[in-house]
């Protein structure tokens, strides 16, 4: 009996894999073949945002297929040294900047310049909804409202499932237009509260992505301060805040309060996540190998001549147990995404 319920166990979770797959598979549209021998500058907001960081892997990935020259540099999360490096790299004359994780907004004369010397730019998480801008010739991200959505949306179902009381915190930094958006859907979604009683925002915390690791264990010593056990969840755009939040929250003895990231699914928030080793019980992750490739391809469209594609890919709820389902093949194993890609471009 034990067996056959080991075996079943099995079997849901191949089902619940799969049908997972299927509402995500994308239909790439079809577009031109590969345009090679291509210089590319990749400008990451910071080397320490994971979200940023995969989905430059994932562009990396998809530029040797098209046979480009890839450069990154990191903009530290300072528009002062990412101006800096907007002017050194526009000098080079690349074919294409990407800009990864920051807005164009306050680098006016650089994207003059750019234009001027017909460089492509584009971005990804670089304004505050996906498509085309008068600045980029695309941004690549899922729709932010819908990604802060899905995670406030998991904090008041799994309140119900479990009985527990809503007192949220939300972790936002406001120097971009996205965690913005974020911010403003989480807040309505948990003050609207559907299907539950007595959901409360307590705060809305601005803390500097780049600066949490070292403001953390002060906000959360602050937080329970102010709040104590109303806290129970909390909220947040990114999912650094909780690579740095588990040692205050054990410190304080306050195991109880649980993480949702509306984030970007970085590498330790899924491994933690899966592993069961902190209190970040899910995030809402993007696709991060797929926006690499999908940069990458809105890039070669544009050097070819084209219009951009129109794709947009949907966010995905993680969780312990979909990470279970999906085992080492990886959230992102299912979507098809590397051969549709390749298959266009390498077209005669």
């Amino acid at each position: 009996m034990m067996k056959f319920k080991g075996f079943l166990s099995g079997v849901l979770l191949l089902l619940a894999a799969s049908a997972w797959a299927q509402s995500l598979v994308p239909a790439i549209p079809p577009g031109p073949p590969a345009e090679p021998g291509k210089r590319v500058v990749f400008i990451a907001s910071d080397f320490k945002n994971g979200g940023v960081m995969g989905v430059y892997r994932g562009f990396e990935e998809a530029a040797q297929k098209l046979g480009w020259q890839i450069q990154l540099e990191d903009g530290r999360s300072q528009k002062v040294a990412q101006a800096t490096l907007l002017t050194q790299v526009l000098a080079a004359r690349p074919h294409g900047i990407v800009f990864g994780g920051f807005e164009p907004n306050g680098f006016t004369d650089q994207v003059a310049l750019a234009k001027h010397s017909k460089i492509v730019l584009l971005g990804w998480h670089a304004a505050k909804e996906p498509g085309a801008t008068n600045e980029l010739f695309v941004n690549v991200s899922t729709r932010p409202v819908d990604v802060a959505k899905i995670a406030a949306d998991f904090v008041i179902k799994d309140a119900i499932a479990n009985r527990r009381q809503v007192g949220v915190v939300i972790f936002n930094d406001n120097q971009y237009a996205v965690a913005n958006v974020k911010t403003e859907a989480m807040k309505q979604t948990i003050q609207a509260c559907q299907g539950y009683k007595g959901c409360k925002l307590l705060a809305v915390e601005n803390v500097l992505i780049s600066d949490a690791a070292a403001a953390m264990p002060v906000v959360v010593h602050n937080l329970i301060a102010a709040h104590g056990a109303a806290w129970t969840y909390s909220l947040a755009i990114n999912d650094v805040y909780f690579d740095e939040i588990n040692y205050p929250l054990l410190l304080a003895k306050r195991g109880d309060i649980l993480n949702v990231s509306a984030g970007d699914g970085s590498i330790k928030a899924l491994s933690r996540i899966g592993a069961g080793v902190s209190q970040q019980v899910a995030t809402v992750a993007e696709p991060l190998k797929m926006h690499g490739y999908q940069l990458a391809d809105e890039l070669n469209r544009a050097l070819a001549g084209s219009a951009p594609s129109g794709f947009q890919s949907q966010p995905i709820l993680v969780t312990a147990e979909l990470l279970k389902a999906t085992g080492s093949r990886g959230i992102e194993s299912a979507l098809g995404f590397e051969a549709a890609y390749s298959a266009i471009w390498s077209r005669k």
